[in-house]
């Protein structure tokens, strides 16, 4: 099993899956339930802001702290597909299902899940409080011999690493 000694304290950090795991299959999974297998992720980030802080009478030096934590929205791709598993969830958070529920936006709790060749779970991101704020749908062309693809942006308020 290959394996790398650059993580934190020297330790010894094993590679997922035993080989350096490409970042082509992942699962979108929503309070437990699967979404689907999307064919691109953007947006898997944390920025933490760095705030400078002047020492009164060290006219020649500031400190520099962290900050706020931000993360962006994500965004997932894929081959339009039967299932209305996204309008469902889509329709709960905006609009007459937004209305119904009394204004009140219910919050889920998302995952991303990295998987091998063979559909093994390597490593997941647990993302905190999720709603959708975008979808997508194709583009459409008599010119066009593109697949067709859909959208999602979901906004979260972070994420969490987690083991398989």
């Amino acid at each position: 099993m290959a394996s790398n000694s650059g993580g934190a304290g020297g330790e010894s950090v094993e590679l997922l899956g035993g080989d350096v795991p490409t970042a082509n299959r992942f699962l979108f999974e929503l309070d437990g339930v699967e979404i689907g297998v999307f064919r691109e992720l953007h947006g898997l980030q944390v920025t933490v802001a760095v705030e400078e802080v002047r020492e009164g009478g060290q006219n020649s030096f500031h400190h520099r702290v962290p900050g706020r934590m931000s993360w962006p929205n994500l965004v997932f791709k894929r081959g339009v597909t039967s299932g209305n598993a996204l309008f469902d969830w889509l329709s709960k958070s905006s609009g007459e299902g937004f209305a119904t529920s009394g204004n009140k936006l219910v919050r889920s709790t998302g995952a991303v899940t990295a998987l091998d060749h063979q559909g093994t779970r390597l490593r997941a991101w647990e993302l905190i409080d999720v709603f959708p704020v975008r979808w997508k749908g194709p583009d459409f062309s008599v010119d066009s011999q593109d697949a067709l693809e859909e959208e999602l942006e979901i906004a979260h308020h972070g994420f969490r690493a987690q083991d398989k």
